[in-house]
């Protein structure tokens, strides 16, 4: 068989099954977490590594907000609140010292606290997904 032809169908083939559940899904795909579940994009800020380099800490947000006014003020407020998310997150890096680990407890009640101040009320509970340092 020429090579050329076996790369195609060989690409034809692999790209088959994912327009197959493309096309059959046919609904809209569920968000993780529900309706009231609004996922933020990552924040990175960077730190200063024990041997003096700079690295990343890299912290994945959402925010869980039941009542649908409130939802809506947070998918309205997500610039702010990522603004404040980065901030409180910078400064926090700033501090930490070269070996120690994050404290995912600290950060999620500083984080909670921007929240409830970017939105004005308390109501919406922040999430912590991941929080790495590379």
């Amino acid at each position: 068989m020429d090579r050329r032809a076996f790369l195609a169908l060989a690409a034809l083939t692999a790209a088959l099954p994912g327009a197959a559940l493309a096309s059959g899904g046919g609904g809209e795909k569920k968000k993780g977490g529900g309706s009231s579940y609004i996922q933020l994009p990552t924040t990175n800020v960077t730190i200063v590594r024990r041997d003096g380099r700079r690295g990343v800490m890299s912290v994945g947000t959402g925010v869980e907000a039941p009542d649908p006014k409130l939802q809506d003020l947070a998918r309205a407020s997500m610039p702010r609140l990522r603004a404040a998310y980065a901030q409180t997150l910078q400064i926090y890096a700033g501090g930490l010292a070269g070996n120690q680990p994050p404290d995912a407890e600290y950060l999620s009640k500083a984080l909670q606290r921007d929240t409830d101040r970017v939105l004005g009320r308390p109501g919406a509970r922040l999430l912590l997904g991941a929080v790495m340092i590379n």
